[in-house]
């Protein structure tokens, strides 16, 4: 069982620069065709959610599949939201801040919940977006 000793750790801490070239590749490979995301006259704006493939830029994008000492080969992808509070373009440098927020069990303990909250600030320290991301360890072991 993960232990909720675990609720508020820092994940990973990291600093990206949001780069031109990300996005356009980004925008053609999700079948973008607006031209305010492949123009590459002006700046531009970050599409909602690419701010996910920047927060895997960590260092460790494994730090909580490794803090938690879990299987991978046991970890579903649960959730994924976002709360947008201003644009981002390319250029800017945006810092990630992931801490687990809850863990929890479901189905006698063979489900375990594990929710992360990532603040996402410019560097003036302006809120840009909050992402919430949650993943299922299935347990085998459990009666």
């Amino acid at each position: 069982m993960i232990d909720e000793k675990h609720i508020g750790a820092l994940v990973s801490r990291h600093t990206v620069e949001v780069e031109a070239g990300r996005l356009r590749f980004f925008a053609k490979a999700t079948g973008q065709t607006d031209p305010r995301y492949v123009t590459a006259d002006a700046a531009l704006p970050v599409p909602p959610t690419f701010l996910y493939c920047l927060e895997m830029d960590a260092p460790n994008p494994r730090a909580l599949i490794e803090l938690l000492d879990v299987d991978i080969g046991r970890v579903l992808h649960g959730e994924q939201s976002f709360t947008y509070y201003r644009m981002a373009y390319t250029g800017d440098r945006l810092r990630f801040e992931t801490r687990i927020a809850d863990i929890y069990t479901k189905k006698n303990g063979a489900l375990e919940f594990v929710t992360c909250d990532t603040h996402v600030r410019n560097v003036a320290g302006e809120p840009v977006a909050d992402l919430r991301s949650t993943i299922v360890v299935r347990n085998t072991e459990v009666p």
